[in-house]
C-alpha cells in the first residue's frame, strides 16, 4: 500500500512538471516583431501626452540620372488596358530631382521603446483603379483596418506576403463589397500583390506606433509629426535602393530637418535589406 502511494505521489509531481514546462511561455514576448515598434506592445504603459510633442520633416533626394519609366503591359485584361490613368511602373518615382514612395518611420528610441500607443479609430484605404493599387506605399498601426476597395469593373485578387503576420490571399470582384482586414505585429514592410494582375503590387509597413510618413509624389517630402521629445533612430525605406537610417534628437515642441539622399546607381538585394551610416542632422 506504501508503495502505491509513494508511486502516486511521484507520478503527480512529474504530471505537474510537465504542464508547468509546457505551458509556461504563454504571455511570453513576440520574438517574430521587426524594427519600428514591434514586441508586446501591452507590457508597456500607455502613453500620456505632456502637449510638448515636435515633429520631423524633411526631404528624400534622389542622387544620378532618374531610370526612364516603363510602361505596363496590361493586355492580359481589356478592363486594365482601356483603364484610364497613368500605366507606368511605381518601383522608382523621381520629380525634380526627389524620390516618392519611401517609408519615412522612427525605428527606435525614445517613447516607441518606453510606451505602447492605441491604434487611430479610422481606417486607412487601400484602392484599386485602373489596375493598380492606390497608394503605391501605405502605413498602419498594428490592428488598424484596412479597407480594400476594388474601384474597376473587374476582378482583383489581394494577396499579402507578410513575414511575421498571417499571410491570406482573397478575390474580390468587380462592384463588391470593401474589405476590411488588419495586421497584428509590427512588420516593415509587406508586400501586396495580385494573383490576377501580376504588375500590382504596393507596400504596407505596419508599426506599433504612429510616427511614419510616406515621402511625396509631387516633391518628396515627408512629416513626421507628434513625436514625444527624446533620442530616435529615423529609418528610410525604398523597395529598389534600400533602407537608410539617422539619428535625430527632439526636443520639447521642436522642429527637425533630417533629409535622405539615395543614390540610383546602387540597389539593393532584395532578400537583406542593407542599412546605410546614420545621416549627420543639418
Amino acid at each position: 500500500m506504501t508503495k502505491r502511494i509513494g508511486f502516486s505521489l511521484v507520478m503527480g509531481l512529474l504530471t505537474a512538471l510537465f504542464v508547468v514546462s509546457c505551458g509556461g511561455d504563454k504571455g511570453g514576448g513576440n520574438e517574430n516583431a521587426t524594427a519600428g515598434g514591434g514586441g508586446d506592445s501591452g507590457s508597456k504603459p500607455a502613453y500620456q501626452s505632456a502637449g510638448d510633442e515636435g515633429t520631423v520633416t524633411g526631404k528624400i533626394v534622389f542622387s544620378g540620372a532618374a531610370p526612364a519609366a516603363k510602361k505596363i503591359d496590361m493586355g492580359q485584361d481589356p478592363v486594365c488596358a482601356n483603364a484610364q490613368g497613368d500605366k507606368n511602373t511605381e518601383d522608382v518615382v523621381v520629380a525634380d530631382g526627389k524620390l516618392a514612395n519611401v517609408f519615412v518611420y522612427v525605428k527606435s528610441g525614445g517613447a516607441v521603446d518606453k510606451y505602447s500607443f492605441s491604434k487611430p479609430s479610422g481606417d486607412v484605404e487601400l484602392d484599386q483603379k485602373g489596375c493598380r493599387y492606390h497608394p503605391h506605399v501605405l502605413g498602419v498601426q498594428t490592428g488598424q483596418t484596412i479597407k480594400i476597395v476594388n474601384s474597376d469593373p473587374t476582378t482583383h485578387n489581394i494577396h499579402p506576403t507578410p513575414a511575421h503576420n498571417a499571410e491570406w490571399n482573397q478575390s474580390q470582384p468587380a462592384g463588391s463589397a470593401p474589405l476590411e482586414k488588419s495586421f497584428q505585429r509590427a512588420e516593415t514592410l509587406i508586400p501586396v500583390k495580385c494573383n490576377q494582375h501580376p504588375w500590382m503590387k504596393c507596400y504596407v509597413g505596419v508599426l506599433a506606433h504612429p510616427f511614419y510618413s510616406v515621402s511625396s509624389d509631387k516633391d518628396g517630402t515627408y512629416t513626421i509629426k507628434g513625436l514625444p521629445p527624446g533620442d530616435y533612430v529615423i529609418a528610410a525605406w525604398h523597395e529598389k535602393y534600400g533602407e537608410q537610417t539617422a539619428k535625430v534628437t527632439v526636443t520639447a515642441k521642436g522642429a527637425i530637418t533630417q533629409d535622405f539622399t539615395f543614390n540610383g546607381q546602387t540597389a539593393y538585394n532584395k532578400t537583406s535589406l542593407s542599412v546605410q551610416p546614420a545621416m549627420s542632422l543639418p
